[in-house]
């Protein structure tokens, strides 16, 4: 069997995958390894995989990915989808076992591909079931996030909660509960995403970034009008978004996650956009 050296030892000798100039922030996005070249030649910062497809490969379609991986001039810094339906973090039927071994062999993959954050939204996998308590299921989600802490930390990996709105899951809707859900598990792996998509859909304030502050370890963004490339600063109210982000100094990376009918013209488009409304330096 052919072994290979983890990516991330490799970009770790020239600094973060996230490392950038003062006031900027790296643009990605959320795309199957396909796309992966499509991606940089766009002009991507990074680009996001799907957490739990790197899981379900064979060993040697997993050593194939790897390699092509390593190939790109840009990183597979990010990844989602991270729990599958058939794993439950909530309800009477949980497996601590099957949980824990799963992550540990995802997160093992994950670190070879150079993946420094993982998002954990997996709506399906947290939904409470119908009669469950809500109280309980929430503590077992402290209790998830307090178990694969320290696999994150062994792998170095930040695990970014994800609130997701009402239409996909039914507890951690909001940003302001994915904080509480952080401050509750009170693990330095275990941190906060905010989605641009999910906050416009619940409605809530962009002004959660200002209280969140340093819980927030990585940002998705799409046009809420039809979950799409954001592609224009005024088709949305993406202003206060960015503002803020940039008033608490974030430097994390911002994924695109949204569909397109064209890549090849959207992708630029976006990334002009997101770079622009994120040059705090500029202001």
């Amino acid at each position: 069997m052919k072994y290979l050296i983890p990516i991330a030892l490799v970009l770790s000798l020239s600094g973060s995958v996230f490392a950038q100039a003062p006031g900027q922030m790296r643009v990605g996005v959320c795309l199957e390894a396909a796309r992966f070249e499509a991606a940089q030649a766009a002009g991507f910062d990074y680009v996001e995989i799907g957490a739990s497809r790197v899981a379900g490969l064979s060993e040697e379609e997993f050593q194939k990915l790897a390699a092509d991986a390593g190939r790109l001039r840009i990183p597979v810094a990010a990844a989602n989808g991270f729990i599958p339906a058939t794993i439950k973090m909530v309800g009477p039927e949980i497996d601590k076992a099957a949980q824990e071994a799963y992550v540990s062999k995802t997160l093992g993959r994950l670190k070879t591909l150079g993946v420094s954050t993982v998002v954990l939204g997996s709506g399906a996998a947290r939904r409470v079931p119908d009669g469950f308590s809500g109280e309980e299921a929430f503590g077992q989600l402290v209790d998830f996030c307090r178990r694969i802490a320290p696999l994150a930390r062994d792998n170095g990996i930040t695990i970014a909660i994800e609130p997701l709105r009402k239409q996909e899951t039914n507890i951690i809707n909001t940003a302001k509960e994915g904080l509480a859900l952080v401050k509750a598990v009170d693990r330095p792996e275990i941190r906060l995403l905010v989605d641009y998509y999910h906050l416009s859909e619940e409605a809530e304030s962009p002004d959660v970034l200002l209280e969140a502050g340093a819980s927030i370890a990585h940002i998705h963004v799409a046009n809420p009008k039809g979950r799409v490339y954001p592609l224009s600063a005024d088709e949305s109210d993406y202003g206060r978004f960015f503002r803020n982000l940039c008033a608490i100094g974030y430097k994390g990376g911002v994924s695109i996650e949204a569909s397109t009918k064209n890549f090849e013209a959207e992708a630029p488009v976006a990334i002009t956009m997101l770079r622009k409304g994120l040059a705090c330096a500029a202001r």
